[in-house]
């Protein structure tokens, strides 16, 4: 039995959830559709109104947020948390100023030096700032520095802030109020790169691979946020006692923690009202080296949660229809969508739900398979799109519209400060980087995991039995 969500929660529904009937609900992330019995309806007028007040009201505000309908509001705390800020460093002296003096003071400061060479001016920056200093002698990176903070910190929370981030002195302050829900056991802020007023830059101010954007969320493997970095992240400290960070892994050891957290039945939220900024790198090299480095986590990340690791996921009509269009193949892609329709309209008369804006939402389900099948196709198969490209035929316009279509969409809903050219080669070239990873970490873990797409043949998710 899950616990309810505390007295004092209020909730607020997500943007994209729609009220069907009075006793029908659409949105998440996956997609469902959510019943409601009298007892419950009645529990949603209360919390329409107010905060949660009893077992019946938390049970459903539970339900609403567990599955992206709605997202929790915390109540204002009675006292000021107990926070300790781990900063892990290694070099970069001049950064961790920066991040220290942006801190203010508001809470301790627990510096880990990871064996940098300039020892001294590490601890010259962290005595200037009033920060408590441990110095590793060996070099173990991230996943190391920060185990080594947990044994020297015995606040209730934990807040890992990467050296290179500027904050606000308070960003920790709304995070951690989410903590009056005792299942959570982590929560991360909004991260908005700081870069330079170069190509690259204005790039990665567009497309920062750590900004995962303005939506908040329930932080669950496939969904809509499926992971969230530890570059900044409010922790429970005693969440963390045995399912400390990977020390094997240089990489990707913060989405490891987030996957085995949510496996282990605790919650793992994203608060973009909160944020705070991440220098990026200022030259293409830099920018593409990093990108590179990120993809090389695939590989082992596959091999510790294969369920998770997904590079595609694809539902079987939309990706008929998809190969239908790229193969110029019109009657394939007719009962591709026809499929589509048809399926969705049947698993929505079963459970007696209106089918009202079914040929929509499969025709969105048709354009996000096709940015998913170009990206997947330039990160892992670049090599092959270039190929039908430079020998032209029939297929060229398929390969031409997998290989741009996805910048230029990207291009479209950001509006950058870069022209669609000058954009779309910077996310192809981001892309490539990536995948390049991807196939090295394949090749130094001997699996093909990160490469294979899954196929979900389940469209939608409809809960049938009542809920109170």
């Amino acid at each position: 039995m899950i616990p309810p969500l505390p007295v004092g929660f209020r909730v607020e529904l997500d943007p994209g959830t729609k009220q069907l009937t009075d006793a029908l609900w659409f949105g998440g992330s996956p997609a469902r559709v959510l019943r409601l019995t009298a007892a419950g309806q009645k529990a949603w007028r209360t919390l329409e109104n107010g905060p949660v007040d009893s077992p019946a009201t938390g049970a459903l505000a539970r339900r609403f947020t567990d599955a992206g309908l709605a997202h929790p509001v915390p109540p204002e705390p009675a006292a000021p948390p107990d926070v300790t800020i781990v900063v892990p460093v290694h070099e970069r002296a001049a950064a961790l100023g920066r991040c220290l003096e942006a801190l203010g003071g508001r809470h301790p400061v627990l510096v880990v030096d990871d064996a940098s060479a300039d020892a001294a001016g590490i601890a010259a920056v962290a005595a200037a700032h009033g920060a408590k200093l441990v110095r590793r002698t060996v070099n173990g990176g991230p996943a190391a520095a920060r185990n080594t903070a947990l044994e020297h910190v015995g606040a209730e929370l934990v807040a890992f802030l990467d050296s290179d981030c500027v904050p606000s002195p308070e960003w920790t302050d709304r995070l951690a109020a989410h903590f009056a829900d005792p299942l959570l056991a982590a929560i991360a802020p909004r991260i908005l790169p700081l870069a330079p007023d170069t190509w690259a830059g204005r790039y990665t101010r567009a497309n920062g691979s750590l900004d995962l954007g303005g939506a908040q969320g329930r932080v669950v493997p496939g969904t809509r946020v499926s992971y969230v970095p530890t570059a900044a992240l409010v922790v429970r400290r005693s969440a963390l006692e045995t399912r400390a960070f990977d020390e094997s892994m240089r990489v990707g050891e913060d989405v490891d923690l987030v996957w085995r957290l949510h496996q282990a039945g605790l919650r793992v939220r994203y608060d973009p009202s909160a944020h705070l900024g991440h220098e990026e790198p200022a030259t293409w090299r830099g920018l593409l080296s990093r990108r590179f480095r990120y993809g090389t986590s695939a590989a082992p990340l596959a091999q510790r949660h294969p369920d998770a690791a997904a590079p595609l996921v694809l539902h079987p009509w939309p990706a008929l229809t998809v190969a239908g269009l790229l193969a110029r193949r019109p009657l394939v892609a007719a009962a591709g969508f026809a499929g589509a329709v048809l399926t969705m309209r049947e698993t929505l008369r079963q459970g007696d739900i209106p089918t009202d804006g079914v040929t929509r939402a499969m025709a969105t389900a048709v354009h996000q398979t096709w940015l998913g099948t170009g990206r997947y196709s330039t990160q892992f198969a670049a090599p092959a799109l270039a190929a039908v490209l430079a020998v032209g035929g029939r297929h060229r316009l398929a390969a031409a519209s997998l290989l741009l279509g996805p910048p230029l969409a990207g291009w479209l809903s950001r509006r950058p400060d870069l022209d669609p050219v000058r954009y779309s080669a910077a996310a192809i070239a981001d892309d490539l980087a990536y995948g390049t990873g991807v196939w090295a970490g394949c090749l130094t873990h001997r699996t093909a995991a990160p490469l294979r797409p899954r196929v979900a043949w389940r469209p939608l998710r409809v809960d049938r039995k009542e809920r109170r």
